[in-house]
Parts: structure tokens; C-alpha cells; sequence
């Protein structure tokens, strides 16, 4: 080998290593973000970066990032780099996710086009695959810089929200201020988690309020977490920090199926007594007296299984997801603590659409039914409770995953037929002894049947507590019901799981068609 061709190797040698070395140098300035002094900044505000929210949420050493050289291609913007937006794909409990996280640090995390772009492209490979798609939000909302051309990358993110719900669990953190079209995306998505003092959102800022209508508020009780999880309902889970959001998304996932033509994951549980004899005491017998329907799901489900959604909003029904030897199962409960367990305009929101969830992913539904009925009042029939209760019986109608009732006390008119009753599909219904299956309480009942006989007696309250038994022996008892086939068997109340793990065994298999149909037209 003469001098020259040695030289021309070292050459190409030495210009291979300053490409790898220019790659290298251009990957740290993308996941530098906006730079030292903006990532200090975020850190001052009490926030993670996009990629120290990543490295808390996936499994250690998974995250493989994609997309990250793309940038804006407007010129009266300066460089921003990744154009404020981290996207990849890595593991949770080793399962496969694919994931956006907003980088606030370049461009205050607004949407531009290539912003868009790499979301919607993360989302079409989550589609593809089969995976869930998470997003880490922490944006204000559409880069006006860039003109129709920001507005029109959330319609491409909005459109692939709306065509993948009920295909892949999309999962929304709010981690920051989101507004405007900001915050349509993680309305579509099926679960919203909102971090304390930190993250806001809403369509229009305190100060176009104030300009337009003249109201002062500040951004946090406009939009912020506790707004959201309590009142508006728009946000299913609130954290204290943004460690415990990342933390409650990985919980999440763990119920969750990767795609609607899976089963959730099961869990092997070792050989235990399913006999539960606390339950014979803790629904009390005196039909007025409320209890904690908790205590009774805690009893029933897996040991620390049971994962609550949207605990804060519509307190009078309770939902969220449990193990029931292993089998992840969707629990939505009446709750008499609140409202006696009445069902309500956003109780009815709040059930319907977590039964449609359930449904949507294969998850078995049990209902825990103790229920006066629909809430009465004038508030309540303005607000339109006919058209949202309607939504509770669409939902179960057309879910065709294994529906299973347990009716623990009072199971009253209207409100009875919408809770997963025989009549709208429910695959098995069983009753506690002391369950009231009628039309109407008894004292209600009482007093219309037999008014004039009461009326007319020497002694109307002797009379109208004797109709009361009298009605109560004669309808509202469980085997009236069980007679006619509404309820498949009258249940001693400690072999409430026993029974359930038996049902779930027995429809594990459960296969059932509905009339072929672009969409249903659910009652919105």
C-alpha cells in the first residue's frame, strides 16, 4: 500500500467520526430544548421538562425518540428545536406505548405545523400497531405565528383523537397551562389527568373573560385541577405533583388492554377464601340509613385492586376499575353516602360514558345497584336529566361485554331498568335478601294505593304503617322479581364474590352481535 491510498483512508476515517460527532452535537442541542435559561425557568415554576417527564413515565432506558430533527419552516421564527415537541415510543410494565411530550421550552409548547405533524404521526403508529398513545401536555395553545397553518394541525390531531376512540386508549397528563384548541385533544381522549397549582385548562384565558364579559378569575379557579375533577368533570384524576401523574398513568395502564381487540391483563392470585362475612353487616338493614358503597367494592375485589375514576365529580355513583381474582373488571356503584345514591344529570354523564370505555376494551362491567331513583327537581329537568339518564341506559344497552348487577338494597322505577337490569342486557342479576326491587318505595307506594283508605281510617298513621308492610311484603322483596325471571338468584350477601368469580368464569367467552349500523346516535 503506497503513502496516498494509506492518506485516503485516514481521510475518509476522519470524516465519518466528524459526521458522527456533528450528529451527536446536533442531538444535544435538540434535547437541550430552548436552552439552559428557559429549562431553569421551567424548573423555577415548580415543572419538569418534556424529557424528564418521559424518563419518570417509561420504563428505565425504553424511551427511543423519533422525529427529533423536524423543524418549523416559517422564517419569521427563530430556531426551535424538535419545534417544542418530543414524540417516540418506549415501554410501561414492559408493554408498549407510543407518546408525545410538549416541550415548553421552545415556543411556550404552542403547535405549529411540524409540531402537529410528529403527533399525528406518533399517533398513526400507536393505530398501527395496536398501542395506546399517551400525550404529556404542556402548551398554550396554537402558534399564532404561524397563521391557519397552526389551526390546522389540531384538526389533523383532533381528527386521529376521534377516529382511534375506542381503538387504542389515549391517555391525556395535563401538565401545564393548555388553552384553547390546546385542550379539545384531551377532551376526546379517554382519561385526563390534571396536576395541582401547575396545570390549567380552558378554552378562553381570565383575561379575555375580563375583557369580554367583565368576570375576574384567576387561571387556577377557572381551570385548574380541582375545577376540572370537581365541578366540570372534564378531568378524571387530579395529583399533588407531576411525579404522581406520571405515576397514576402507569397504574392506569396496568387495568388497560393494549387495543380493542385484546382482553385486559391478567393477573395470577394465589388460591384464597373468597367468603366474605363481613358484608352481612355493612349495608345497613333500615333502608334510609346511607353506608359507604366503597366498603362493600373493597370486600368484593382483589386486595388494594380497586382504582377509582373521577372520585371528586358526581359523588353520588362511583366507578373505576378493580381485579376480581385476577380479571380486571369496570365497577360503576350507586353510592347512598351522596344523594342517597340518586342518579343526577353529571352522575349520568360520568357512568355512561365509563361504561362506553369499558365496553369499547373488553372489560366486564359490574354494577352495584342501591338506587332511590332519578333526581328530582326543577334544576335537574331544565338541565334535561331525561336526555343524560337516557345516555346510562344506550350505554349498557349497546355494551356486549359479560354485565353483571348486584342489587345490595333498593332497586326503584326508572332508575332500576337503567342499571344493567335484565331488560336492557344484563347477562346476570343477582339480589341481596333485603333487596326492594319496585316501582316506587314503599312509603311512596303506600300512600297512593291505599290514600283514601287511609284517609278515611280512625287512625291514619296505624293504617298507612301497616299498607307500608303490607306493600313492602307483598312487591318490594327480590323474589317478586326473581319470579318473573328480572333476577337470576336471591344471594346471601358474603358470597358476593364467590358468585362473581363463578359469572366471570362462566361468560369469559361471551360473544354477542348488534344489528350492523354505521353508529348508534347516543342521546348527547
Amino acid at each position: 500500500m503506497d503513502k496516498g491510498e494509506k492518506r485516503m483512508i485516514d481521510t475518509k476515517k476522519l470524516d465519518i467520526y466528524d459526521k458522527i460527532h456533528e450528529l451527536y452535537d446536533k442531538r444535544r442541542e435538540v434535547e437541550l430544548g430552548g436552552g439552559e435559561d428557559k429549562i431553569d425557568r421551567q424548573h423555577e415554576k415548580g415543572k419538569m421538562t418534556a424529557r424528564e417527564r418521559i424518563d419518570i413515565l417509561v420504563d428505565e432506558g425504553s424511551f427511543v425518540e423519533i422525529n427529533p430533527f423536524m423543524e418549523h419552516r416559517s422564517p419569521d421564527l427563530p430556531k426551535g428545536p424538535g419545534d417544542g415537541v418530543v414524540t417516540g415510543f418506549a415501554k410501561i410494565h414492559g408493554r408498549p406505548v407510543y407518546l408525545f411530550s410538549q416541550d415548553f421550552t421552545v415556543f411556550g409548547g404552542a403547535l405549529g405545523e411540524m409540531h402537529a405533524k410528529k403527533i399525528a404521526n406518533v399517533m398513526d403508529l400507536a393505530a398501527k400497531n395496536g398501542v395506546p398513545i399517551i400525550g404529556l401536555n404542556d402548551s398554550g395553545g396554537a402558534r399564532i405565528q404561524e397563521g391557519v397553518i397552526s389551526l390546522d394541525g389540531y384538526g389533523h390531531v383532533f381528527y386521529r383523537n376521534a377516529i382511534y376512540s375506542g381503538v387504542i386508549p389515549q391517555i391525556s397528563v395535563i401538565m401545564g397551562p393548555c388553552a384553547g384548541g390546546a385542550v379539545y385533544s384531551p377532551a376526546i381522549t379517554d382519561f385526563v389527568i390534571m396536576v395541582e397549582k401547575t396545570s390549567q385548562m380552558f378554552i378562553t384565558g381570565p383575561k379575555v373573560i375580563e375583557t369580554v364579559t367583565g368576570e375576574q378569575i384567576t387561571a387556577e379557579n377557572l381551570g385548574g385541577a380541582h375545577v376540572h375533577s370537581s365541578i366540570s368533570g372534564n378531568s378524571h384524576f387530579q395529583a399533588k405533583t407531576e411525579e404522581e401523574a406520571l405515576y397514576m398513568v402507569r397504574e392506569l395502564l396496568s387495568y388497560l388492554p393494549a387495543n380493542n381487540t385484546e382482553k385486559p391483563p391478567r393477573r395470577e392470585l394465589a388460591k384464597d377464601d373468597d367468603y366474605r362475612p363481613d358484608l352481612a353487616e355493612i349495608v345497613p338493614f333500615d333502608t334510609v340509613r346511607p353506608y359507604d358503597m366503597k366498603k362493600v367494592v373493597e370486600q368484593v375485589v382483589d386486595e388494594d385492586s380497586f382504582f377509582e375514576v373521577q372520585k371528586d365529580f358526581a359523588k353520588n355513583i362511583v366507578i373505576g376499575f378493580g381485579r376480581i381474582k385476577g380479571e380486571v373488571v369496570g365497577l360503576i356503584c350507586n353510592q347512598p353516602k351522596f344523594m342517597a345514591g340518586g342518579l343526577d344529570i353529571d352522575s349520568s354523564d360520568k357512568a355512561a360514558r365509563f361504561i362506553r370505555f369499558c365496553d369499547s376494551f373488553n372489560i366486564p362491567l359490574i354494577t352495584f345497584e342501591d338506587v332511590t331513583g332519578f333526581f328530582p327537581g326543577v334544576k335537574q329537568e331544565h338541565g334535561g336529566i331525561i336526555r343524560h339518564g337516557a345516555k346510562i341506559l344506550y350505554a349498557y344497552s349497546e355494551a356486549t361485554v359479560p354485565k353483571i348487577t348486584i342489587i345490595t338494597r333498593k332497586a326503584y322505577g326508572g332508575a332500576y331498568v337503567a342499571l344493567n337490569s335484565k331488560s336492557i342486557g344484563a347477562d346476570l342479576v343477582f339480589a341481596w335478601p333485603n333487596a326492594e326491587i319496585a316501582v316506587m318505595g314503599p312509603e311512596g307506594a303506600a300512600n297512593i294505593i291505599f290514600a283514601k283508605e287511609i284517609q278515611n281510617s280512625a287512625d291514619p298513621e296505624a293504617v298507612r304503617s301497616q299498607k307500608i308492610q303490607e306493600y313492602k311484603d307483598k312487591f318490594a322483596n327480590p323474589y317478586v322479581a326473581a319470579k318473573m325471571g328480572m333476577v337470576d338468584d336471591v344471594i346471601d350477601p358474603r358470597e358476593t364474590r364467590i358468585k362473581l368469580i363463578q359469572a366471570l368464569d362462566m361468560l369469559q367467552t361471551k360473544k354477542e352481535e348488534r344489528p350492523k349500523k354505521k353508529h348508534g346516535n347516543i342521546p348527547l
